[in-house]
């Protein structure tokens, strides 16, 4: 199921001061030369998100997504974040291919289980 309404209306809750990038994103983000204020901005205007899958959290108080936010049909950014008390981002991949099937297929693949 797509959780992309959901998670557009949990994220309207936050501000920029809310969001917490993990060490791990961080070497990401320079890794694969992505602009940490994009990220920042597309979490607190999500216009551009148009997957959110949601996954196991460590804990029944939070809530984990894996979120993917198109650019174009060959370019889009994938974020895990984990949703508590604020919105920490887990990880950040940057993905130069035909996303919306692999997008597609894990859906699909949560289906099933």
């Amino acid at each position: 199921m797509n959780y992309k309404d959901v998670l557009k209306n949990k994220l309207k809750r936050y501000k920029k001061e809310d969001i917490i990038i993990t060490y791990h994103a961080i070497i990401r983000i320079r890794q694969r030369q992505i602009d940490e204020s994009e990220i920042i901005e597309n979490l607190l205007n999500p216009k551009r998100l148009e997957y959110a899958i949601k996954g196991e959290a460590e804990s029944e108080e939070e809530e984990k997504f894996d979120c993917y936010f198109g650019y174009s049909n060959t370019l889009c950014h994938r974020y895990v974040i984990v949703i508590k008390n604020n919105v920490v981002v887990v990880t950040v991949v940057k993905i130069n291919r035909r996303w919306q099937k692999i997008v597609e297929k894990k859906l699909k693949n949560r289906r099933i289980k």
